[in-house]
């Protein structure tokens, strides 16, 4: 029977260090990390507008030869020109303007009231180990389906579609504020009690600044949920707003009117999230000084 050959490398696969004349290993060469080098910002917006204007170059060339159906798919041609007339001669104005106060006022009262509730949490642990389990279950609950509900209750006005954006944005800063509360360094806590500190002196000096950085981190998460929720609470029954648009483009089969409202839509939430960015690296600088 044959020996069957080994398959682990040889030491000719890896060599080391040879010993030279003297019986002394040369130096082994120190190895470099690699450097991954960033391109400057011109070029990355070249790329990026590259694929962009690709992009829609082969959705037009796609239309133009029949291999889409401009009927569901609409061209960027036609979508050109139902963007000017939306501007010139329709409600965009009026719809944008809507869409982001909706947003706002659910975004600064979903954050505030979260972050409050979930740091109240750090005042008695009866208090939250009985909160916790209603928090969890509103959670759980698909909010976007109280959407007719909410409706039904603040009406078809503005205050529906913040009480949506602030119901969606709500939890969410409450369960992170209160991973900040968790999180306090007890030591510190027992050396403020220790120097004759009160529990609002602590709560002041030491829980809420805890606290603050888990609050920013979520900023850019509850932008969007904000948005998402005045959106559902257009798309339920509104007069005005991006995600009215959308619906009735929808209903009367105007797809490039729907592409229009989308791309708006793409537009307001890529300023407000860089608006949030800026935010939250002001609030980090002033955490750090």
């Amino acid at each position: 029977m044959n020996a069957k050959t080994s398959t682990l490398p040889s030491a000719a696969t890896f060599p080391g260090p040879r010993a030279t004349a003297g019986g002394v290993p040369p130096k082994r060469m120190a190895r470099r990390l690699p450097v991954r080098r960033i391109w400057p910002t011109w070029v990355l917006f070249t790329v990026q507008s590259g694929i962009f204007v690709g992009f829609v170059a082969l959705w037009e060339v796609a239309a133009m030869t029949g291999l889409i159906d401009t009927f569901f798919w609409s061209k960027p041609s036609a979508i050109a020109s139902t963007m000017v007339i939306f501007f010139t001669e329709g409600s965009a104005l009026t719809d944008i303007v809507y869409t982001f106060r909706s947003t706002i006022l659910g975004f600064i009262l979903g954050t505030s009231l979260g972050a409050v509730l979930g740091m109240s949490f750090w005042w008695s642990r009866n208090y939250a180990l009985i909160m916790q389990p209603y928090v969890i279950c509103l959670e759980s609950i698909p909010k976007l389906a109280l959407a007719p509900l909410i409706i039904l209750v603040f009406g078809m006005g503005l205050a529906s579609k913040v009480a949506i954006a602030t119901a969606l944005t709500l939890v969410v800063s409450t369960l992170t504020a209160y991973s900040g509360v968790q999180a306090v360094d007890r030591d510190q806590e027992k050396l403020f009690y220790s120097l004759g500190a009160s529990r609002w002196q602590v709560f002041t000096k030491l829980v809420a600044p805890s606290c603050i950085p888990w609050i920013i981190s979520i900023l850019r998460v509850n932008i969007g949920l904000a948005l998402t929720g005045s959106i559902v609470g257009e798309f339920v029954a509104s007069q005005y707003g991006l995600g009215r648009t959308i619906l009735y483009a929808g209903q009367t089969y105007e797809i490039a009117l729907v592409w229009v409202a989308v791309l708006v839509l793409s537009g307001l939430s890529m300023i407000m999230y860089v608006g949030v960015s800026w935010l939250e690296r002001y609030l980090q600088k002033g955490i750090i000084r």
